[in-house]
């Protein structure tokens, strides 16, 4: 349950970090760099979030999906 919460955090900050990037990319008018920063910490949370995923399957926090015929 916690690393499903984990997950879910993890995703939001991702989205937020998507959004912001977008809104930054159409708003600002100058030579700011915020649209790169954002940008960046959303490949940074990304990864972060496949590390963990794969960590938590090492440790048996997760199983995947079994389909059965």
């Amino acid at each position: 349950m916690l690393a499903r919460l984990i997950v879910i955090v993890i995703f939001l900050a991702i989205l937020a970090s998507l959004f912001s990037g977008m809104y930054f990319m159409l708003h600002d008018k100058s030579a700011s760099t915020r649209n790169v920063k954002a940008l960046t910490v959303r490949i940074v949370l990304s990864l972060l979030a496949l590390g963990f995923l794969v960590f938590a399957y090492y440790m048996g926090w997760i199983q995947p999906n079994r389909i059965h015929p």
